[in-house]
């Protein structure tokens, strides 16, 4: 299924969200939470009741730096760091069991292998426009079969404010020297990626694909159902 909300104007390049795009991120973002649990459940002070805990550290290291919301990497490593003091470990060892926790998370967070038949759409429409990814997330593209495919990729934190704030297509456009309009954001969340590539005055594909409630009203300009629906981009 594709549905045309409004018609495109001219599209140089096709930008990508990662997760639940172009591959399932839920058992992946399972295991990894799975990852870092098990490092803590070996430490003999983390708190029995460990999903509140954590809750509670991630809220107070965001209490202590608000900045980190817009960086899920920068967030979860302070919540961490913030942990390990809370418990009473002095600042080496605090530092050391943070770093390892973290590294178990991000080890199983790019676990990843994405369909061959995905890679060959990208392959195709690779031909007839320039590949970006823009991410809210902390995937390392680099560690699995997604290398190499993006001319550029954007990650929340490092690269700007996260979706749907328009800083990460910005920085896209600025980057290719591209009009805005002259990309078409492709993602998952009406939330963040179509409302943040419509903030921007890019184009925006949502891919109807997650069963979610969504907060944001506004329409992307094409609704798809399935990732292969791309292919109706394509003129021969």
């Amino acid at each position: 299924m594709i549905r045309f909300n409004r018609a495109l104007s001219p599209v140089s390049v096709l930008s990508f969200d990662l997760d639940d795009t172009l591959y399932n991120n839920h058992p992946i973002i399972k295991s990894a939470l799975q990852a870092q649990a098990d490092y803590l459940a070996n430490i003999e002070q983390w708190p029995a009741d460990s999903m509140n805990y954590w809750l509670t550290c991630r809220d107070n290291a965001l209490k202590q730096d608000a900045t980190l919301v817009d960086d899920v990497t920068r967030w979860r490593q302070a919540a961490l760091l913030y942990a390990m003091q809370d418990l009473g470990f002095e600042h080496d060892l605090a530092k050391h069991h943070a770093e390892q926790a973290y590294q178990a998370f991000a080890d199983a967070r790019s676990q990843i292998t994405v369909a061959d038949d995905v890679l060959e759409l990208l392959e195709k429409l690779g031909r007839h426009f320039r590949l970006i990814a823009i991410t809210n997330g902390n995937v390392e593209v680099e560690k699995f079969n997604l290398n190499g495919v993006f001319e550029l990729v954007l990650q929340a934190g490092p690269h700007g404010k996260a979706k749907p704030h328009a800083a990460l297509f910005n920085n896209a456009a600025q980057l290719l020297n591209v009009a805005h309009s002259e990309i078409l954001h492709i993602g998952d969340s009406l939330d963040t990626d179509v409302q943040g590539a419509n903030n921007a005055g890019c184009q925006s594909v949502w891919l109807n694909n997650q069963a979610t409630n969504y907060q944001y009203k506004g329409l992307a300009d094409i609704e798809i159902e399935d990732i292969f629906a791309l292919n109706h981009l394509i003129k021969e």
